[in-house]
């Protein structure tokens, strides 16, 4: 199965590949290299093309990365003659990715974006020329193209030097790119995390004054995923924070509609000490300290979360939420798959580093000593089970499930692991003696 994204609309391929099909092997050349052996092509049938955009960047940044699109002034037609293994998939916005010695990249025809109308999406486009092509991308950093063949940058916008002053800044009138594709406003912040850059001044009050158009035009499913990319790079916590003294956040969430900027850099003070494999939702849980479990499933159904990110706040939430546990209640949430690492997340909200290494050393402390006690719960391998009982005279139904829970805690709670033990002390409950009135 392939996804591709394609001017904001996440389109599902599922291709038919047989065993030794490229995209399963690939031959000793790296991405560049094969890259480059579709720029001579094209360049062998008299058409012009670079390798375009977000590629460029890294390579100028030396920053690795397999990720190469492709700009021509071939028609998508031409390109789809010239390679025998493509995918047509965005032939609408002049796209076509070609498979080639276990790579796949996208081709793109040269354009003019024509008429946006919904702040997201041009309505049509025109073929035109490399320097066309790069005035209707985002940022100048992103708006670059490298010619392999002659291994030299085409430098249409400014992004070399952009990139030297570590600036995000709009190709063209800030105003007019976020007019056209709103997204556009999320994603300066995004590359400004991810490269620790400074968004120039005249295109921060582009977005701070276009900040609460972002919907409808931006659907909550593409600010998800800019949430999820953004939060795998260690400034999540500056990308928050600008985004909220921009008026983005307030806008995707109204109930920080208010809330101090200081008290937005409080809330995500903690996240410089969370694991690297804190999923976003914790992140993002961390900016509504006083949350409901309902407004959890709110919040999520409204960002468009997976079931499973879902499931892992409203886990942490319970965790954080206890008050007084007791060791049968540790005991199941040890056995949960998530225990550890939620109990991380927390640890990262600790006032210092020995207040966070006590937190740690004290579940890890308890964790040890209720050890017989998980594996049990993990295994689903009670000391008493439902057999044992009705050897014991009782008969299947609620009550029986009620004293099997019972049974449970008193095997956790006077460290029994032997079945005669627990059951001697569940005949002494007032559960047994209602099983026999």
């Amino acid at each position: 199965m392939l996804y591709y994204s394609l001017k904001g609309s996440l389109v599902k391929l599922k291709l038919q590949l047989p065993c030794n099909s490229p995209l399963r092997y690939h031959h000793g050349m790296d991405a560049k290299e094969i890259a480059a052996k579709i720029v001579k092509t094209l360049f062998a049938k008299g058409y012009v093309a670079y390798f375009a955009g977000g590629w460029v960047r890294d390579y100028l940044m030396r920053h690795p990365s397999d990720d190469i699109d492709i700009a021509t002034d071939a028609s998508p037609e031409e390109i789809v003659k010239l390679f025998p293994k493509t995918v047509q998939v965005g032939i609408a916005f002049g796209v076509v990715v070609v498979l080639m010695d276990g790579y796949q990249f996208e081709v793109a025809t040269f354009r003019r974006d024509v008429g946006y109308e919904d702040g997201r999406r041009p309505t049509s486009f025109e073929p035109s020329t490399a320097e066309e092509d790069a005035k209707r991308r985002d940022f100048t950093i992103n708006g670059m193209f490298y010619d392999p063949l002659e291994d030299r940058i085409l430098d249409y916008v400014g992004g070399k030097e952009d990139l030297q002053k570590q600036i995000i800044r709009t190709i063209g009138d800030p105003f007019e790119r976020f007019n056209e594709d709103r997204l556009r406003m999320i994603r300066a912040i995004r590359f400004a995390c991810r490269f620790s850059f400074h968004i120039e001044p005249e295109t921060q009050e582009a977005i701070a004054e276009n900040s609460d158009s972002l919907f409808p035009a931006v659907s909550r499913e593409r600010v998800w995923q800019e949430f999820k990319k953004m939060s795998v790079y260690p400034s999540f916590d500056f990308a928050l924070v600008e985004m909220h003294r921009l008026g983005l956040l307030s806008t995707i969430f109204p109930r920080l509609e208010g809330t101090h900027l200081d008290e937005i850099k409080a809330r995500v003070s903690s996240f410089a000490y969370m694991p690297k494999e804190t999923p976003t939702i914790a992140y993002i849980l961390q900016l509504f300290p006083d949350i409901t479990e309902e407004e959890i499933k709110d919040l999520c159904s409204d960002l468009r979360t997976s079931n499973r990110d879902q499931k892992f706040a409203l886990f942490l939430h319970a965790i954080e939420s206890l008050e007084n546990p007791d060791t049968h209640t540790w005991s199941h949430i040890y056995a949960h798959p998530d225990s550890q690492l939620c109990v991380k997340i927390l640890s990262a909200k600790e006032a210092d580093d020995e207040a966070r290494t006590q937190f740690l050393y004290e579940h890890a402390h308890r964790r040890s000593g209720l050890a017989p006690h998980i594996k049990r719960i993990i295994d689903q391998a009670p000391v008493v089970t439902s057999h044992d009982l009705k050897q014991e005279g009782i008969r299947p139904g609620k009550l029986m499930g009620e004293l099997l829970k019972e049974a449970e805690r008193i095997a956790i709670f006077h460290e029994c692991h032997k079945k005669e033990e627990v059951i001697s002390k569940l005949k002494e409950t007032q559960l047994w003696k209602r099983a026999y009135e």
